[in-house]
């Protein structure tokens, strides 16, 4: 008995494939595709999900000093000159950060193993590079997943079928977080 599916392809074109659709599963909350796809993008973002779960509150609060360019009110670096040459004026702000332990450090590598990168486009600006922003899926699982499912033990997703595709006659379904 084989461990997994070989979905008909090879096996750099197969992990594209399911990492493309964990990283679509998991950004959306719900995707569209066949029924063996489905099986097998479940056991790889099911395993996901239980890392974030089993890592969420595995870190420590930090406080630092760091310098930040002041701006104007137009957003522009505020400057001013010292001995002949236009320097930028720093102040120094106090921040907290979130300083990941080891074992969550290595959670979210694993988990950029799987991955692809996500851009955000907000629709007011379709089709414009400027405004796009790059999403940090490592931190989505951690802070907003995995405190949905921090009581649940396993069976994150369902799968509900919803008919046979036109084309190919193949059983499509819908896979989504529960």
């Amino acid at each position: 008995m084989a461990k997994y599916r070989k979905l008909g392809r090879t096996s750099d074109q197969r992990k594209a494939l399911i990492r493309s659709q964990v990283t679509a599963l998991l950004y959306n909350g719900k995707i569209r595709t066949t029924e063996t796809r489905a099986k097998e993008i479940r056991k790889v973002a099911e395993g996901l999900i239980a890392l974030a779960v089993r890592e969420k509150d595995n870190f420590e609060t930090v406080t630092v000093t760091a310098k930040v360019a002041r701006k104007d009110a137009d957003g522009k670096r505020v400057k001013e000159v010292v001995d002949g040459k236009k320097v930028t004026v720093y102040d120094e702000v106090q921040k907290e950060i979130k300083k990941d332990k080891p074992s969550r450090l290595h959670a979210r590598r694993q988990m950029l193993k799987v991955f692809y990168p996500v851009t955000e486009v907000p629709s007011e600006a379709k089709g414009k590079k400027k405004n796009t922003k790059s999403v940090d899926m490592p931190a989505k699982m951690f802070d907003e997943i995995a405190p949905k499912y921090a009581d649940r033990n396993g069976g994150y997703t369902r799968i509900v079928k919803i008919g046979q595709r036109k084309g190919d006659a193949a059983m499509e379904v819908i896979l989504e977080l529960v």
